[in-house]
């Protein structure tokens, strides 16, 4: 990666990666809902798909089989803005301290 890296080019250069070496959250939309995919790591049974403005979120094996079908649950605090806005700053402290480079 580049030395003048930028939060965005990192974002648009993980999706190259395969799904299961994705490390940070990502947009999906079908049947017009819109989620935020946030990964795990190898050994979690799941990840999850939160809608992208309401506060609740589904399997995403589930989201995957059955796009918009996909049975949704409530979440008290987390919907798929929060994730992203969360990765972005994850980003930006480690650029920050030079973790990037």
């Amino acid at each position: 990666m580049p030395a003048n890296l930028d939060i965005d080019q990192i974002f648009r250069e993980d999706p190259a990666n395969p799904l299961s070496g994705r490390t940070l959250p990502w947009e999906e939309t079908r049947d017009g809902i819109t989620v935020v995919v946030e990964p795990k790591p190898h050994w979690a049974e799941d990840m999850r798909a939160f809608r992208l403005n309401l506060r609740e979120y589904c399997r995403y094996a589930d989201w995957a089989a059955l796009g918009g079908r996909a049975r949704f649950y409530g979440h008290i605090d987390t919907c798929g803005d929060d994730v992203m806005m969360k990765a972005r700053a994850m980003i930006a402290r480690e650029i920050a301290d030079g973790l990037w480079g």
